[in-house]
């Protein structure tokens, strides 16, 4: 009995020492939110998600800087070269007409002795179409005035501005669950430790009780109670350790690195008697900095351009177009070749069958919709803003009563333990005081983490913490 005594005093200070081991390496470790900085900053670095949507901002740029471009006039090179065959035809008689004064005037001037200058001419056939041509023009064109230009730049600069608080709200999105997989990794990892410390308890307790069976102290039926207990506990730590690996994998993919890349372990602060602020302050914070509230107005400044833009399609145009060039059967420069062109191009469409008015009606619509939008939006960010803080408060409440809970269980395992080793206490009642300590230290562990969850949700909430984003980069 004394040996069985003193072996478990053994293993309580071997445990008392690798937790002691333990609580040394952590202090000297990175805290909680400096790795987790670390890890949110390589995420808005490396997630394929988050860089897709980087793509999808240059592309708006890009469409900006088209809209733009209609400002500035247009040059371009123009060639045709045309064979032909057949077509139209003019015949004119011009020597039938002209050949007979011609003949009567060449008589009187031979009859007088003068010489006879008028020849005979030919019919004329004049085509339409030559047997070959070409053209070879350079164009210049610049709007003087359009005003749908202008309208479309409008449009382009706030879907850009859109485009941008759009990435700053995937990226605060890309936060929150980087923390949240960080922290459900850790609770993971926590559990497993949890429950592979319960293993070795009921593993000594296996011990204990087949050296109680041989000194005729106890019943076999103890010692398969604990060993289907033990049993049971293995079970446990497999499925834990199976939680913790995909609880890996996924922190891993947010980061967009392997799957089975290490986590660096970080000990997690006391958020217990952290004061939160009063509602309609975080109310008033979320309102002004979360980025989903900006990218609603850009759009609204968008549809507003748009409307614009579809009223001015039914306003006339002038530009101004230049034309320089040489035609001709063959590739030649100088006169009879070259020519030049300016011209006043001015247009007015009158009528389109509706099309104008249908465009119009539409882009009203749309404008309709991101004000009704608008207010959605501020109304789930208030809900989202006052579930957050309730479990912020409802986890941080919880956090002492788990802490006592797990003390007093503590506690009332280690007075099983020594009745258990002097054998005055049942085999039932041990392993219900062992089932009470692990279920108070998996609940002590729960509950520590998820004060950390609810106030990653709650920063994600009212954007703050946010690392910073400039929505023009």
């Amino acid at each position: 009995m004394r040996s069985s005594r003193s072996t478990w005093r053994a293993t309580l200070i071997g445990v008392c020492a690798l937790a002691a081991a333990a609580v040394a390496n952590a202090q000297t470790t990175e805290t909680f939110d400096a790795v987790l900085e670390r890890y949110v900053a390589e995420g808005l670095r490396s997630n394929l998600a988050l860089r897709g949507e980087n793509l999808e901002v240059e592309r708006t740029a890009a469409a900006l800087s088209e809209a733009r471009a209609r400002f500035y006039p247009e040059l371009s090179v123009q060639a045709r070269y045309t064979r032909a065959g057949g077509g139209r035809e003019i015949d004119l008689p011009i020597g039938d007409a002209l050949n007979p004064v011609y003949s009567t005037l060449n008589q009187m001037l031979a009859a007088q002795g003068q010489p006879v200058p008028f020849p005979q001419i030919e019919n004329e056939t004049i085509k339409f179409l030559r047997e070959r041509e070409q053209d070879t023009r350079i164009t210049l064109r610049q709007p003087l005035y359009a005003p749908t230009i202008s309208a479309a730049v409008r449009a382009q600069t706030a879907l850009l501005d859109a485009s941008n608080y759009r990435r700053m709200a995937i990226a605060r999105t890309l936060r929150r669950d980087i923390s949240l997989a960080y922290v459900n990794w850790l609770k993971a990892r926590n559990s497993v430790d949890i429950v592979a410390s319960s293993e070795d308890l009921l593993r000594e307790n296996l011990r204990v009780n087949e050296s109680l069976l041989s000194n005729g102290k106890i019943t076999e039926d103890q010692v398969l109670r604990a060993k289907a207990e033990l049993l049971d506990v293995e079970q446990q730590k497999r499925d834990a350790s199976n939680l913790a690996s995909q609880a890996r994998s996924y922190f891993n993919f947010l980061l967009n690195r392997d799957l089975l890349t290490d986590i660096d372990v970080a000990t997690p602060p006391n958020e217990a008697s952290q004061p939160s602020a009063a509602l309609e302050t975080l109310w008033s914070d979320a309102l002004r900095r979360r980025p989903e509230v900006n990218q609603v107005e850009q759009l609204a400044k968008a549809g507003e351009a748009q409307v614009t833009l579809a009223r001015k399609q039914r306003w006339p145009t002038l530009s101004l177009g230049i034309d320089a060039g040489t035609q001709g059967e063959d590739y030649r420069f100088g006169d009879g070749y070259n020519f030049g062109t300016a011209s006043l191009l001015f247009t007015w469409k009158v009528f389109d069958g509706g099309g104008d008015a249908a465009r119009l009606s539409q882009a009203k619509f749309a404008q309709r919709q991101v004000v009704l939008r608008q207010e959605e939006v501020a109304q789930q960010i208030r809900l989202e803003v006052q579930q957050s803080l309730d479990r912020l408060q409802t986890s941080r409440d919880s956090l002492n009563t788990a802490l006592a809970r797990s003390d007093a269980a503590r506690a009332g395992f280690h007075i099983a333990s020594r009745k258990r080793d002097e054998g005055v206490i049942n085999q039932v009642e041990f392993i219900d005081a062992r089932n009470t300590l692990t279920r108070a230290e998996l609940n002590y562990n729960l509950t520590r983490f998820d004060v950390l969850a609810r106030r990653a949700e709650l920063e994600y909430a009212t954007s703050a913490g946010d690392l910073p984003l400039d929505p023009g980069s």
